[in-house]
C-alpha cells in the first residue's frame, strides 16, 4: 500500500468554504528520513516555516476578514504537514464565523499542532503591517555567476567535495538556481538556497553543481532540505552547518525549511520572487 495515497495532491479536488479540520493530512516524515538513513536522535534542529498570503473569515456581522499567517513546525515533529490540503483547510474559513483574531489563531493552532504531531507557533498579522513582510536580500556570497558547465541533473552528492587540506572556514552561501519538483505531481518548485557552515572550504564549482542537479528530483521541500543537510554533512564534514531554503509561493501558501547543527528558529527572510 502506498503511504501518500490518501494526498489530496492530484486528485480531483472538492472545495469547501465551512470550517473543516479533516482536509488536513499528515505525512510521516520517517518515510523519507530512513532512506536518507536519518534516526534519532536527529543531527539537526530546525523547523518548517509557512507563511500564508490567502486566510479569511467572517467576523459576527458576517464582514470578511483577512489576515496573513506566519506557522512554525518543528521538525522534531512525526508529521510534515501536506501542502494542498492546508491550502484546502484555510479555504474551508471563507465562510466560517469567528468572534476575533485571537479565536482564530487558537483554532488553527490546535489543528495544526494535532496534524504535525507536536506543537506548532503562529501568529496572524493585519495586512498593513507591512514591517513584517518586507522583501530582503540573502547574506553571503552568491553562486551563480560561476562559469561552469552542467550536465547531471539527478540528485548526485558526489559532486560535493572539499580540497583534501583545505583550511577551516566560515562562509555563507547561497544560489537561486534550486529547482525541484512534488514527490506526486512532478510540478515544478522554485527555490533559493542559502548554506552557512564552518570547517574544511567546500568547492564552490561542486556545491553549485549539486544543488542543480535537483532539477529534475521529485521531492517535498522538507525533504530536499533534509537531502542537502546530509549530503553536506556527511560529503563535506563542517562542524557548524545551517541550510535554509525560501521556496516561491504555491496556493497562497510559501514553505520555507530550516535545518541547522545549532539554532532551531529560522530567519523569516521574504524574498523578491516570494
Amino acid at each position: 500500500m502506498n503511504p501518500l495515497e490518501h494526498l489530496p495532491l492530484g486528485q480531483p479536488t472538492r472545495y469547501t468554504d465551512r470550517y473543516d479540520s479533516g482536509l488536513l493530512c499528515p505525512v510521516p516524515r520517517q518515510l523519507k528520513r530512513a532512506e536518507l538513513g536519518i534516526d534519532t536522535p536527529l543531527p539537526f534542529v530546525g523547523e518548517d516555516l509557512w507563511n500564508g498570503y490567502e486566510l479569511s473569515w467572517l467576523n459576527p456581522k458576517g464582514k470578511p476578514v483577512v489576515a496573513l499567517l506566519q506557522l512554525r513546525v518543528p521538525c522534531h515533529s512525526p508529521n510534515l504537514i501536506e501542502s494542498k490540503s492546508l491550502k484546502l483547510y484555510l479555504n474551508s474559513y471563507n465562510q466560517t464565523a469567528f468572534a476575533t483574531m485571537g479565536a482564530v489563531a487558537d483554532q488553527l493552532r490546535r489543528d495544526l499542532s494535532a496534524v504535525a504531531g507536536t506543537a506548532v507557533t503562529l501568529s496572524l498579522s493585519h495586512p498593513d503591517d507591512v514591517a513584517t513582510w518586507q522583501v530582503g536580500q540573502l547574506t553571503g556570497q552568491c553562486l551563480d555567476d560561476l562559469d561552469i558547465a552542467i550536465d547531471r541533473y539527478q540528485v548526485d552528492s558526489g559532486l560535493l567535495s572539499c580540497a583534501p587540506a583545505a583550511p577551516e572556514v566560515e562562509e555563507q552561501l547561497y544560489s537561486h538556481l534550486l529547482k525541484s519538483n512534488c514527490l506526486i505531481t512532478s510540478q515544478p518548485d522554485w527555490a533559493s538556497l542559502w548554506l552557512q557552515y564552518r570547517g574544511p572550504a567546500i568547492d564552490h564549482a561542486g556545491l553549485l553543481r549539486y544543488l542543480i542537479s535537483f532539477r529534475q528530483h521529485n521531492e517535498f521541500h522538507e525533504q530536499c532540505v533534509e537531502r542537502i543537510f546530509t549530503d553536506v554533512l556527511r560529503c563535506c564534514r563542517p562542524t557548524q552547518l545551517s541550510v535554509y531554503a525560501r521556496y516561491t509561493r504555491r496556493g497562497g501558501l510559501d514553505i520555507n525549511p530550516w535545518r541547522s547543527t545549532d539554532t532551531a528558529v529560522a530567519p523569516n527572510w521574504r524574498l523578491a520572487r516570494q
